[in-house]
């Protein structure tokens, strides 16, 4: 399943929930009749959108059955998933977040960075976060600097400029 947001917070007394995003779709995944799937004591159970606003830029909506601030605190923190089959086609040179965390990242020479562990950030200023030998190392998700993405083959390319690698050390 791909990640579409995560549940921030509860907003107001109906048992709506402000909802950070992780999607370039919101209108679509967050509309009302939308089904959603989240991960509640090791069950994958399915929530149904039944209102959508947005508010600061961010969605604010109502689920099936959370009538209550009390009921829609006790989500907060949940991801809000999608399965992965329903995920938009993107144009070529786009990537979702999912599909390069696991990636292993290595240099134009040849040298091992590391595996991707997720990806920050906003569509047009995003990172990833490799784990490396040495920790964490974050490299900006820039043309300029990886210079091949083969996600079938799980790896990335970077041509890193002097002393971004140095920085993370």
């Amino acid at each position: 399943m791909a990640l579409v947001g995560r549940i921030a917070r509860a907003h107001g007394i109906r048992g709506q929930v402000i909802v950070n995003l992780d999607t370039d779709f919101p209108d679509e995944r967050f509309r009302p009749g939308a089904t959603l799937f989240t991960m509640r004591s090791g069950v994958v159970t399915p929530l149904t959108v039944t209102t959508a606003r947005v508010q600061a830029g961010r969605p604010v909506i109502g689920i099936a059955g959370i009538e209550t601030m009390n009921a829609a605190e006790g989500l907060a923190g949940l991801e809000l998933r999608i399965p992965a089959e329903e995920l938009a086609a993107l144009p070529s040179g786009a990537f979702y977040h999912h599909e390069l965390v696991g990636c292993r990242v290595e240099t134009v020479s040849g040298a091992a960075v590391g595996i991707v562990e997720r990806v920050e950030g906003t569509p047009g200023a995003s990172r990833l976060v490799v784990a490396g030998t040495a920790g964490e190392i974050l490299i900006p998700l820039a043309a300029g600097i990886c210079t091949t993405i083969d996600v079938g083959g799980r790896r990335i390319v970077i041509d890193p400029p002097e002393g971004l690698l140095d920085l993370n050390a």
